[in-house]
């Protein structure tokens, strides 16, 4: 049996010394981004077209995890949003409360689990960079099975770096499409042809540690009309009392 050195190690191994089909946190923290955003909302395309273009702008992967969860409060107003889900609604009141906001809204970005309002200024460029100055709090590992074209089989492992962290630190788990098209015929984006990335299809969690550890397989549906070489799947470990995120990790779907 390995020891706990070995198994830390493992997950702290740079992505280029994994495997295709595997991904592992380095030694710095990855930041999470979270677009809360509706194709109800007129403002919103503009906030998905700034997702889109993280990677474009030097934000890789090994630095910023993107992840968008489309809301269904706008559908009411004349176009029901095909991508949107009860419970992305349900997890930006939550961390709304957790922060003491008032309101929801959207377009919203969430960095490491708090509002952040200047997301097109270059202070979200200073705030990534800040947080990937910071050594990580948590490991995380990934690996997906390929030649599936419905589901995405998925192993996860992730360890805690830091004691006393157990009781409040929660493993999630996301699988999400990229290159999404929708041609808008109703509401306030009447006519309008959206293209959307990172968007979150099935979502795990919370997933407690115990021991300060987790290692599972979980095998996550795809969409009926997914495109496996567009898809991928993020983990990430997050206190729930702070909403604080500790790691993220993001792996696409392993080619062929």
């Amino acid at each position: 049996m390995r020891t706990l050195l070995a198994f830390v190690t493992a997950l702290l191994m740079t992505p280029a010394e994994a495997a295709p089909c595997q991904a592992r946190t380095g030694p710095h923290t990855t930041a999470l981004v979270e677009l809360y955003t509706s194709e109800g909302c007129d403002s919103c395309p503009p906030a998905d077209r700034w997702l889109h273009g993280l990677a474009g702008r030097g934000l890789a992967p090994d630095r910023v995890v993107p992840l968008s969860l489309h809301v269904n409060y706008w559908d009411y107003i004349g176009w029901k949003d095909p991508y949107a889900q009860q419970r992305f609604a349900d997890r930006q009141r939550k961390l709304a409360q957790v922060m003491r906001a008032r309101i929801v809204y959207t377009p919203q970005v969430l960095l490491q689990g708090q509002d952040f309002r200047g997301w097109g200024s270059r202070a979200f460029d200073e705030a990534v960079a800040a947080i990937n100055t910071r050594p990580p709090r948590a490991g995380i590992s990934l690996a997906l099975e390929g030649g599936r074209r419905d589901t995405l089989a998925v192993e996860v492992r992730a360890e805690l770096l830091r004691p006393g962290e157990e009781a409040d630190a929660a493993l999630y788990l996301a699988s999400y499409e990229n290159r999404l098209v929708s041609r808008v015929v109703a509401g306030e984006n009447r006519g309008r042809t959206l293209s959307h990335d990172y968007v979150v299809f099935e979502w795990l969690g919370p997933i407690a540690f115990t021991g300060g550890r987790i290692e599972e397989r979980r095998v996550l549906p795809l969409p009926p009309n997914a495109v496996p070489a567009n898809s991928g799947v993020a983990a990430f470990v997050q206190d729930r009392r702070t909403a604080e995120v500790l790691q993220a990790l993001m792996l696409p779907a392993c080619p062929g």
